[in-house]
Order: C-alpha cells, then sequence, then structure tokens
C-alpha cells in the first residue's frame, strides 16, 4: 500500500478513536487520535511528494 493512501486510513482510523475517547470521556484516547491523525497527514503528504518527485524524474 502506497504511503498517500496509509496516511488516509491513519487519519480515519484517528477520527474514529478521537471520537471514542470524547464518548466515553478518556482525554488520552481522544488525544491519541488526534496524534494518529497528524501521523497520518504527514504520512500522506509524504506520499503526495513521492509521487512528484516520481514524476519529475520520468519526464
Amino acid at each position: 500500500m502506497d504511503d498517500k493512501l496509509e496516511g488516509k486510513l491513519d487519519q480515519a482510523k484517528g477520527k474514529v478513536k478521537e471520537e471514542a475517547g470524547k464518548l466515553g470521556g478518556d482525554r488520552s484516547t481522544e488525544v491519541g487520535g488526534k496524534v494518529d491523525q497528524a501521523k497520518g497527514k504527514v504520512k500522506e503528504a509524504m506520499g503526495e511528494l513521492k509521487e512528484e518527485l516520481n514524476d519529475d524524474e520520468e519526464r
């Protein structure tokens, strides 16, 4: 699986985790979900950068 897709999945999982923490009153889980979302955004951005670099190399 490429980084871009993994990043999107990590963001989705993080959002679910965040919401579960809010509903359950578990601040640690809520914050962990936000951290997971941030990591997912970074991974997605890395995937986009890799795609751009590959496109530039092919030209």
